[in-house]
């Protein structure tokens, strides 16, 4: 089981160079995440969680405050941190084993450690029988779930997921929201979702971070202690729903006055 870290944003802040002036995209952002901590990021559009991911896994620079990883400043990419994109980006001339043995060129692993790395992920993320096929031969589903085993594959500290089911129907959507349930369980990794979707959010978050816009910030937190599995009805799950929409609600009203 991969070691799980300790995630701290303190006072961060990003801006871009737009026609030579700047357009700030994040201000002080402060946040922890507890080792083994499942953490829902939510917001409108434009509110920098994208951003945001981007700036925890490494692909981006020249910023405010910083970014710590147990206690040590995040500098460029890492093994350490995996990233899941909405879409899939499998390549399409590789076979759903090549693609998740990608992650591994680097790992320092012999062949028979990756080949060994690789089944039992395609294994963990349920597609044993599909080690050989291609892209186009998988459901939007099925495709999502290699890139998760791809982005599991190196043992990560902290797994990133920007919208993994935004482009998925209702049902596989739903379907796949209990498989990475399942193998956060099973991995006790430290994960931390950005989505649209409140019910997606509640039903698998420790805590659900509300954003505002323009710039970026930090609205509310809320923690939702509901015991593991969860029901999507009933009073209790309810009422941390509303509180995370009642956030959004004095968003919309700050910003009208």
């Amino acid at each position: 089981m991969p070691h799980a870290a300790t995630l701290d944003l303190r006072h961060l802040g990003k801006h871009y160079e737009v026609k030579g002036e700047a357009l700030p995209v994040l201000q002080d952002i402060t946040l922890t995440v507890a080792p083994g901590e499942f953490v829902s990021i939510v917001g409108h559009s434009g509110c920098g969680k994208s951003t945001l991911l981007r700036l925890i896994v490494g692909l981006e620079d020249h910023y405010q405050g910083e970014v710590l990883l147990d206690g040590q400043r995040v500098v460029g990419t890492s093994l350490q941190r995996g990233l899941v994109f909405q879409e899939h980006r499998l390549f399409p001339w590789l076979t759903v084993a090549q693609n998740v043995g990608l992650g591994l060129v680097q790992s320092g692993l012999d062949e028979a450690q990756q080949r060994e790395a690789v089944r039992e992920h395609v294994a963990l993320v349920g597609l044993q029988g599909f080690e050989d096929a291609w892209p186009h031969q998988l459901s939007g589903g099925m495709a999502q779930r290699v890139a998760i085993a791809r982005a599991l594959v190196t043992r990560p500290q902290v797994l990133l997921l920007d919208e993994p089911f935004g482009a998925l129907d209702a049902l596989t959507r739903a379907h796949l929201q209990q498989e990475l349930h399942r193998i956060w369980r099973a991995e006790g990794i430290t994960m931390i979702l950005v989505t649209h979707d409140v019910d997606e959010a509640v039903w698998l978050g420790d805590k659900v971070v509300v954003m505002a816009p323009r710039p970026g910030r930090i609205r509310r937190i809320v923690p939702v202690e509901l015991p593991h599995p969860r029901e999507r009805v009933g009073l209790a799950f309810s009422r941390v729903k509303e509180d995370v929409l009642a956030a959004f609600t004095q968003e919309k009203s700050a910003s009208s006055r």
